[in-house]
């Protein structure tokens, strides 16, 4: 398990986080404030990373999801730590950029990029834009044309998959805003256009069926289907995929009934299956990606408020 919040109880009867006193904190830099333990987010980018190299022989690469939060502090930190950066709006790219991370090893996400966004992005030459939908696909291509340049791309994919938690943040279902659908066929015409467009390579699949996911079998399932599509594009399209992203929603513990398992354990069932089935559908392993968020900063932090009015409801 990776870190959680180290809280503690003082002499003073104060709350201590990282071995800082809560109300000096709050007397210093006022309220509402955040407080990070920075110890424990890189103990959690440390703990992804290595499981990432020693399942995957070296060869993935662990993204910050920075919408769980973005400062510059964090993108330092996760660049200190050997870690990409996923972004999901101009101003987490910009935010990035300020704090000087490697835009080599951006990923940009987003079912409604403008082209403002888009062109940044490429001007920029980030690591990957994971396209969401031929509307995007469409206005990437003619945005490429006009600068001269060819866009290595991914796709979202929505693979079906129950994620086996609340039905307001599953997102790998066909009825879910993110992504194109794969049984329907929407995943197929999004193939054949790319490869029609001479200003777009698509190299990646991406795909994220959820958060709060507390089992490693939905994770299982995704990776199976996912390397079933990788076989079926390079037999029906000539498509060599080379990336696979399989998003995060790793599930942290919220309340004494949540017992989530050891993050090394769902790196190593999934790597597992990866391996296996590559090997059985003679494709070559493609490079992994995984973007935890919430796992890595929810548990190092708290948010301390100062007490206003207090409304005493008679009865």
């Amino acid at each position: 398990m990776t870190g959680d919040t180290k809280l503690q109880i003082n002499g003073k009867n104060h709350l201590v986080i990282g071995g800082c006193d809560c109300v000096d904190l709050a007397k210093e830099f006022g309220t509402p404030l955040y407080v990070m333990d920075e110890n424990i987010i890189r103990e959690n980018m440390c703990a992804y990373k290595h499981a990432m190299d020693r399942y995957y022989d070296g060869r993935g690469l662990v993204l910050y999801a920075s919408k769980a939060l973005c400062t510059m502090a964090l993108c330092r930190i996760a660049e200190q730590e050997g870690m990409g950066l996923d972004v999901v709006s101009g101003g987490e790219l910009y935010t990035a950029v300020k704090a000087g991370f490697p835009v080599d090893k951006v990923y940009f996400h987003g079912n409604n990029k403008t082209p403002r966004e888009l062109s940044e992005a490429l001007d920029l030459r980030i690591g990957r834009i994971i396209v969401d939908n031929v509307q995007e696909l469409r206005l990437l291509n003619e945005l490429c044309a006009q600068k001269g340049m060819k866009a290595q791309i991914s796709v979202r994919v929505k693979p079906g998959v129950d994620a086996h938690t609340h039905d307001f943040i599953k997102t790998g279902q066909i009825d879910s805003k993110f992504g194109v659908a794969l049984e329907n066929g929407e995943v197929y015409e999004f193939a054949e256009m790319a490869k029609r467009f001479e200003n777009i390579e698509l190299v990646g699949l991406h795909c994220h069926i959820g958060s709060q996911i507390f089992e490693r079998g939905p994770f299982i399932e995704t990776a199976q289907i996912m390397l079933d599509l990788i076989a079926e594009l390079k037999e029906k399209y000539g498509l060599i995929i080379t990336e696979l992203n399989l998003g995060g929603g790793f599930g942290i513990r919220y309340t004494s009934e949540d017992d989530p398992l050891e993050y090394d354990e769902f790196i190593k069932s999934v790597s597992e299956t990866v391996k296996k089935n590559c090997k059985a559908k003679g494709i070559g392993q493609p490079f992994m990606l995984m973007e935890p968020g919430r796992s890595i900063a929810a548990p190092a932090g708290i948010t301390l408020y100062t007490v206003g009015s207090v409304k005493d409801i008679k009865g």
